[in-house]
């Protein structure tokens, strides 16, 4: 699957537009195991997404991802930020190179394991990212896959970031930073069918 500066901006809208609807929800699973500002960190950060993307408009997909990047580290407070901001600056690297989504997720994990230094089973976004990341080298990334890269956390006991200090009374939770991620790829997964 490539990935164009359209379907790029179909995709962020579509994420920016489920940050913004589910903000409380996510702050709501932040509270119970890290500080409870996720969602509404990351809805500051795709609104500046989108006011910086409307007043710039991008003329290619690497200024695209490097806006993006650049928005979301600047507004996103806390370590999804950094986090976020990270893989897509990551992605913007890449596609400089290739356009094939599979391969621009491949440098964003990357990046968001080495900065976040998690691993699968860390109880984090990378739990989403990484079997996303597969389901998409193998042409088959559906909703379950989502899912239940996002439902995996639950179990885990948190080894990074603020939920890794409750040990083993993180178990139970999802981890916030999964289930926002889980709302990027469906937002992937709307912006591909509007095709």
């Amino acid at each position: 699957m490539k990935l164009t500066l359209e379907k790029y901006l179909s995709w962020i809208n579509e994420f920016s537009q489920k940050v913004i609807d589910k903000k409380d929800y996510l702050s709501d699973l932040d509270s119970k195991i890290g500080d409870g500002d996720h969602g509404n960190n990351l809805a500051r950060g795709v609104t500046a997404v989108q006011q910086m993307l409307t007043a710039k408009q991008p003329q290619d997909l690497t200024a695209a991802l490097k806006l993006t990047a650049m928005a979301l580290i600047s507004k996103v407070g806390g370590a999804a930020g950094p986090l976020y901001g990270t893989a897509f600056l990551e992605m913007a690297k890449t596609s400089s190179q290739t356009t094939e989504l599979a391969e621009l997720l491949t440098a964003a994990t990357a990046g968001l394991q080495k900065r976040g230094q998690a691993k699968a089973g860390d109880k984090t976004m990378v739990d989403v990212w990484l079997p996303v990341t597969a389901a998409l080298k193998n042409a088959d990334l559906t909703s379950t896959v989502i899912e239940k890269a996002v439902a995996s956390t639950k179990p885990l006991v948190a080894k990074r970031g603020r939920a890794s200090y409750l040990g083993e009374r993180s178990i139970g939770h999802l981890d916030p930073g999964a289930v926002s991620s889980g709302y990027l790829f469906e937002a992937l997964l709307v912006a591909e069918d509007e095709k």
